[in-house]
């Protein structure tokens, strides 16, 4: 079943810091400090698979607010999100925003020189894949004290904060993350640069695949990404 629960928060970075030697546990995280009227809620981005080695994949990139609608209009603080297109949550895999695909103009591959063209309009963002080290740096780069943020994920159940900043969907059969698949409830980090444009950072794990089914799954036959 997917996520109990999905949304966004909206507020102002306080500061941001690395699990340290002391409060790591399996996984690795960058911390971010939030502040909105509630008060200062702590964000968990795990960058590291249950220090699988798995490796971990992301993309940073600039955005145009408009496509965010609504979320980027909503007023500091947790907003629930509806699990579907057009309410504001993220789909990786589905949002036309995020999704490396042409859309439904072409059940098949389009011929290269078509292709060419729509990489010109609307070029293809690759994923980098490398270690949680070199994720953090990458997540670091856009994390700039003073800037609001919005921070994509599931709400912690005791305090104010925000966990499961990161893909939710096309974990394998099997793996600790399967019952969390779903659509519709991928997280993410963006924040607001002085233009009005938002810095995005997105990740998921190399364990988890690039095409899933209506429940988030995996398509049968893909066990992994194939990016």
């Amino acid at each position: 079943m997917p996520l109990e629960n999905h949304g966004v928060l909206s507020g102002t970075l306080h500061r941001h810091f690395r699990d340290g030697p002391e409060t790591r546990g399996r996984r690795f995280h960058v911390n971010l400090e939030v502040d909105t009227p509630a008060g200062r809620h702590r964000c968990a981005v795990d960058v590291d698979d249950e220090g699988s080695g798995a490796g971990v994949r992301w993309q940073v990139f600039t955005l145009g607010a408009s496509v965010l609608d609504p979320v980027h209009r909503l007023a500091p603080g947790y907003h629930e999100l509806s699990m579907s297109s057009g309410s504001g949550a993220l789909d990786h895999l589905r949002h036309p925003a995020l999704a490396q695909t042409p859309g439904c103009l072409f059940v098949r591959r389009p011929p290269a020189w078509v292709q060419t063209l729509l990489d010109r309009l609307d070029p293809r963002r690759p994923w980098v894949t490398g270690s949680h080290l070199e994720a953090a740096a990458a997540l670091e780069s856009i994390l700039l004290p003073g800037r609001p943020v919005l921070v994509f994920g599931e709400p912690l159940t005791e305090g104010l904060g925000m966990r499961n900043v990161h893909r939710n969907q096309g974990a394998p059969y099997g793996s600790r993350r399967w019952a969390d698949n779903g659509t519709w409830q991928d997280g993410a980090l963006l924040t607001r640069r002085p233009d009005g444009r938002y810095d995005v950072f997105l990740h998921a794990f190399s364990s988890q695949a690039d095409h899933t089914d209506p429940d988030g799954h995996p398509l049968r036959g893909e066990a992994a990404h194939d990016v």
